[in-house]
């Protein structure tokens, strides 16, 4: 048995037993894939897969247990690697982070700037997708550390921390009825067209939950990703917008008047999270930490050691 065996079989569960789309994925031959796969079988004494002709339909029970092993060999390798890059090239490497539009654009600016100015030799890359693409690049070691709002705490194979908490604004055009409230209520806000976060994204759960509460039913004009987007859709007076607060806090006063909605919605807690079980180069322990006060290299080693969430916020998301 090789690395290569390993690594084709994990590919293969990975892109739902598609041995082409393996193949594209890993830069080889379908036939190649195959006869490797039917070797380690053969060596092991067991299918991993069940096949229809040249296809396979689906993982055996043996095989989930190989995949589980396979995953762990696979980890250890990634390990092996950033250690050897830890102690030979010191402070020069990439830092891949997986993180939402949000937090790429508001929240990490100032904090990758910082990292740049401590490891010059370090290149960031920044993967964006919604939170559960975040998570599922950290499964698959394409990111060092993941930073979202929803769905990284459901992962048992990542450990998450929490790393600041914010509320939801309302913004409206400094024309519209609701800028002079400086308290909007639901009932207020129900009674208006809404330009709301998609459902998965940005703690719109939060949202809806709260309406649901008071069985108030808004009328949602419009959905998006990207708070920028919301505020465009907001001046051209489709509705009340509902955005995160960082996303107000480089616009010019005037033109948009936000008010905070923390009584209505509550807090939201933005999680950092790591795949269980990676060795964390000393820059990424550096910037993980210089996201919030309350993390240090430490206690993320701590969290990690221990596979806990470690120390944080009372809220839940």
């Amino acid at each position: 048995m090789n690395l290569h065996q390993f690594r084709f079989i994990q590919e293969a569960a990975r892109r739902n037993l598609n041995l082409t789309e393996t193949a594209k994925a890993l830069y080889t031959s379908q036939p190649g894939i195959s006869k490797a796969i039917i070797e380690f079988e053969e060596e092991l004494g067991i299918e991993i897969f069940v096949r229809h002709g040249k296809r396979l339909k689906r993982v055996t029970e043996p095989g989930l247990e190989v995949l589980k092993s396979i995953e762990i060999i696979m980890r250890e390798v990634n390990n092996l690697k950033r250690i050897g890059e830890q102690f030979s090239k010191q402070d020069a490497g990439t830092l891949s982070i997986a993180t939402t539009h949000a937090q790429a654009r508001y929240f990490l600016p100032e904090p990758v700037a910082q990292l740049r100015g401590r490891f010059p030799k370090v290149q960031v890359v920044l993967h964006q997708g919604l939170p559960a693409q975040v998570a599922q690049m950290l499964l698959d070691d394409v990111a060092d550390i993941g930073l979202a709002t929803e769905a990284l705490a459901g992962y048992e194979n990542l450990v998450t921390l929490p790393c600041y908490e914010w509320q939801h604004v309302m913004v409206v055009p400094a024309a519209h009825p609701l800028a002079a409230v400086e308290r909007p209520t639901l009932e207020q806000l129900a009674a208006h067209p809404l330009v709301l976060y998609h459902p998965t994204v940005t703690g719109r759960t939060r949202i809806d939950q709260a309406f649901a509460r008071l069985h108030l039913k808004p009328a949602v004009a419009l959905e998006a990703f990207d708070s920028d987007v919301i505020k465009t859709y907001v001046r051209l007076g489709l509705g009340v917008g509902v955005v995160a607060e960082h996303a107000m806090r480089e616009d010019s006063p005037g033109e948009l008047v936000w008010r905070p909605l923390g009584h209505l919605f509550g807090s939201n807690v933005t999680r950092v999270a790591f795949k269980r079980g990676a060795y964390l180069r000393q820059f990424v322990l550096a910037f993980a930490a210089s996201l919030s006060e309350r993390l240090t290299p430490a206690s993320i080693q701590h969290a990690m050691s221990a596979g806990t969430a470690g120390p944080g916020f009372d809220h839940d998301l």
